[in-house]
């Protein structure tokens, strides 16, 4: 269990579904909490709520502990292959000691600030992919009842200024009919939700981002939520 993790590491790094899933993993009966080690490094990779990373950071500053907040972007590919995007926040002197695990994983880690920044800068990646998902499959609708050829349409804006990482990894997908999951429905309303909730307590409007979330809720509708994010083609068609 964590605590015994804990107990017996001088660096952890969690990594798992939601909110409350950090919450237990941390401040649970058998939480890291419970048995942390004075001088341990907490890594959190969860995309979960800023407020959690700056109250775990909190934490473990009273018990002699550092903690930073490093959630990713690049899916199932990036992880296969150690090229994930890392946003870090957190003291920067323990950031810096933490870079070849980092290293490890991805190819572009990012310090964005103080504990709280980097899952600030995720929501920021979420909601640009939201929107970008959308113009990715109204194209490929578009296209369809245009009479194109899907794929050599894509050879043209792929390189294009429309160029971006859901053309060249997720349309192809699409084309082919294939949903299966790099990252899910249901992770990804979780991470809408989120970020609609964090602009709400900044007092921002974020008209596309909450007509994303909608679709996307009616998938779950669809009993579609384990299906991969590209599976908003079928609810747009």
């Amino acid at each position: 269990n964590p605590a015994d993790i804990a107990a017996n590491s001088e660096v952890i790094i969690t990594m798992v579904g939601f909110p409350k899933d950090v919450e237990e993993c941390y401040f649970g009966e058998q939480g890291i909490f419970k048995q942390i080690k004075r001088g341990s490094i907490l890594i959190d990779m969860t995309t979960t709520k800023p407020s959690l990373a700056v109250k775990i950071s909190e934490e473990a500053d009273t018990v002699g502990a550092a903690f930073i907040d490093a959630p990713v972007s690049g899916g199932q590919v990036g992880a296969i292959n150690a090229s994930l995007s890392i946003m870090i926040g957190g003291k920067r002197d323990v950031v810096d000691s933490a870079l070849p695990l980092f290293q490890a994983m991805g190819k572009n880690m990012v310090y964005q600030g103080k504990a709280g920044a980097g899952q600030h800068t995720k929501m920021c990646n979420q909601i640009t992919i939201a929107g970008t998902m959308m113009g990715v499959c109204e194209g490929l609708i578009y296209g369809v009842k245009a009479g194109l050829d899907l794929n050599t349409m894509l050879e043209s804006i792929a390189k294009g200024a429309a160029a971006c990482w859901t053309l060249d990894v997720l349309a192809p997908k699409i084309v082919k009919g294939d949903f299966a999951p790099g990252f899910s429905v249901d992770n990804f309303v979780k991470d809408l939700t989120i970020a609609l909730e964090e602009a709400e307590a900044m007092k921002l409007s974020l008209p596309g981002l909450a007509l994303v979330k909608q679709l996307y809720l009616s998938i779950q509708a669809m009993k579609k939520g384990s299906s991969g994010t590209q599976v908003l083609y079928l609810a747009l068609k």
